[in-house]
C-alpha cells in the first residue's frame, strides 16, 4: 500500500482503497489529509480503470473528525482567514466525495465524529460495524457542524431527528442509523472493511458509467426543478443508450446471459 499525507493507497482490481492513517489520533482530520483524499478522489474520477472507491480509517476507528488541540492553539495564534483556508480544504474533500463519478463507500468501524460523520455522509453508501457510533460531536466543543454535516443530516433524516443528532451532539448506533435508512450495511465488528470492498468489488464490476450517470442525477435532483430534471434524464438515458455499456447490457439480456461490461 502506498501512503501520501499519511493516507494509505492501495488497489484490488477495480476498486481503490483509500485510508485515514492517523490511528494514534483516532484519524483526525489534518488540513494535508483532506486534500490527498480529495485529490485521489479527482484521479479516480477520470481513471476508467477505477470502478469503485472505499475510505476507511486505519485501526478501530474511522475518523474522530478535526484535530482540537491544533484549532484550540490557532484560534489564538492565527488570524481567521487561516481557519478558512482550513475548513475550505475539508471543503474540497465532500466535494470530490459527491463529484467522482465513481461510487464511493464508507467503511465505518468505531466512532465517526464531527467532520469523520461529515465524511461518510457525504460518501455515497456506508458501511458500518455491528459496534460502530456516529456523532455530530460539535456542540460538545461550542461549535457547528462543518464539511457537509448540517446539510446531509437535513436532506437525510426527519427534521426532528436532524436537530436531535446536531444540536445535542449524542451518539448514534450504526443500527439506529440503519433503521433510519442513513447505514446501508450493518457488518461484524471488524469486518467492514471487507464487506466494502466485496460490495465495491461488486459495483465495479458492473456499468460503471452508468452508475456515475445516476449519481450525477441523484446530486441534481436536489436542485434541478421538476421539468429540468427530467430534461437531464431524458439527455443522459439517450447517451447512455448510444454506449458501450447498454450495447453489451441490452444484448446479454436479449441473449440470456450475464453481461460482461469490464475485460
Amino acid at each position: 500500500m502506498a501512503a501520501e499525507a499519511d493516507i494509505g493507497i492501495a488497489r484490488k482490481a477495480r476498486v481503490l482503497s483509500l485510508v485515514i492513517d492517523n490511528p494514534a489520533q483516532r484519524n483526525a482530520l489534518r488540513p494535508e489529509f483532506s486534500q490527498a483524499l480529495a485529490r485521489e478522489l479527482r484521479l479516480a474520477s477520470d481513471d476508467d480503470a477505477i470502478g469503485a472507491v472505499v475510505i476507511s480509517g486505519a485501526g478501530p476507528h474511522f475518523c474522530a473528525g478535526g484535530d482540537l488541540g491544533t484549532l484550540y492553539e490557532t484560534r489564538r495564534t492565527q488570524p481567521r482567514q487561516h481557519h478558512y483556508d482550513r475548513i475550505s480544504k475539508l471543503n474540497e474533500l465532500v466535494r470530490a466525495l459527491r463529484q467522482c463519478a465513481k461510487p464511493v463507500i464508507a467503511a465505518v468501524e468505531g466512532h465517526a465524529a464531527g467532520a469523520g460523520f461529515s465524511i461518510a455522509l457525504s460518501c455515497d453508501l456506508i458501511v458500518a460495524a455491528e459496534d460502530a457510533q456516529f456523532t455530530m460531536a460539535y456542540v460538545k466543543v461550542g461549535l457547528n457542524p462543518d464539511g457537509n454535516g448540517s446539510y446531509s443530516l437535513a436532506r437525510a433524516l426527519p427534521p426532528q431527528i436532524a436537530a436531535e443528532l446536531a444540536m445535542t451532539g449524542t451518539a448514534v448506533a450504526a443500527s439506529r442509523l440503519a433503521a433510519l435508512g442513513v447505514v446501508n450495511r450493518i457488518a461484524p465488528k471488524g469486518k467492514a472493511v471487507d464487506e466494502a470492498l466485496d460490495w465495491a468489488g461488486q459495483l465495479a464490476s458492473g456499468a460503471t458509467q452508468a452508475i456515475g450517470r445516476i449519481k450525477r442525477l441523484l446530486n441534481e435532483a436536489h436542485t434541478n426543478d421538476y421539468s429540468r430534471h427530467l430534461e437531464r434524464e431524458r439527455e443522459s438515458f439517450v447517451e447512455a443508450l448510444h454506449g458501450p455499456e447498454a450495447a453489451e447490457g441490452i444484448g446479454a439480456f436479449l441473449e440470456k446471459r450475464h453481461a460482461k461490461f469490464h475485460g
